[in-house]
């Protein structure tokens, strides 16, 4: 099932909605957090929640994110491309990078942040005023319950700030964590929409004043990583609360020439997922 959140023009609140052809079938009284810890509390799936309690008929609202997350982490160079880039960078052959991205040992996580600095569909994304070259870092993004159960993927962009890390691999936090330096959406879809995520193609443009200035593609079939396995990792002596979102890694490198300037537009795309826009601004 394709979930989403909404916004209600008269009030403001929020509410999670079935998607439908012709718009969304509200779920009154919930939003899609507040979905995903009933659906947990009475063992029930999140498909057949929604469908029992979802208005019948669609009406036409704001998109907003698909979920307001209690907290975002994120996994570093569980693609290989990022970890030779990275390692390439530093000139280390068998970096630091590298390492992380062998399976033989514990992947790169990190703390990315709360809904305080995420964004969602068609909002600005963030670049770093500290920074020469902020870049979009597409992702899939799993959504879990307290219990650390997929219960939806969606699109993330782990957007970083690559020049700060790149002076020193210890800058990591200020290089990931600022003000609307991650956007999610468009749209929850729950496991069994997926036939296989480590067969979805994803896409990245950016475009400035209508010209694409970077392309790029992956597949999650080139992840190094299980979901289970980083999963597994974020739980390792660390509860996490219902709507927990963790970003799986990017496969799709940014080249400093295309480092966003304000105004550029970042197009994220998976067929099934949706496609994610985002502007970016100076943050």
């Amino acid at each position: 099932m394709k979930l989403a959140q909404v916004r209600i023009a008269a009030t403001g609140a929020l509410s999670a909605a079935i998607v439908h052809e012709n718009g969304y079938r509200l779920i009154i009284g919930h939003t899609m957090d507040s979905l995903i810890r009933r659906s947990e509390q009475e063992g029930r799936g999140l498909a057949d929640l929604a469908e029992e309690l979802a208005l019948v008929d669609p009406v036409m609202l704001e998109l907003a994110m698909p979920v307001t997350p209690s907290e975002v982490w994120a996994c570093g160079c569980s693609y290989a491309p990022s970890a030779e880039f990275r390692d390439g960078e530093l000139g280390a052959g068998e970096g630091p990078y590298g390492y992380v991205s062998d399976p033989a040992h514990r992947p790169e996580l990190f703390f990315k942040g709360t809904s305080r600095v995420c964004v969602g569909p068609n909002e600005p994304v963030g670049i770093r005023p500290d920074s020469t070259f902020t870049a979009p870092e597409p992702e899939l993004a799993l959504v879990l319950n307290s219990n650390a159960e997929i219960v939806g993927y969606t699109l993330g962009n782990d957007v970083s700030a690559w020049d700060i890390e790149r002076e020193n691999p210890l800058y990591l936090p200020q290089s990931k964590v600022y003000d609307r330096c991650c956007a999610l959406g468009p749209f929850l879809v729950t496991p069994d929409e997926i036939d296989d995520p480590y067969q979805l193609d994803m896409t990245c443009s950016i475009r400035r004043h209508g010209d694409v200035t970077f392309e790029g593609k992956a597949s999650t079939a080139q992840l190094r990583r299980r979901f289970e396995e980083l999963v597994e990792c974020l739980r390792l002596g660390n509860s996490i609360p219902a709507a927990t979102v963790l970003l799986t890694g990017t496969g799709i490198i940014v080249t400093q020439e295309a480092a966003l300037a304000p105004g550029d537009v970042v197009t994220i795309d998976v067929p099934g997922l949706g496609c994610l826009v985002n502007p970016a601004t100076a943050a």
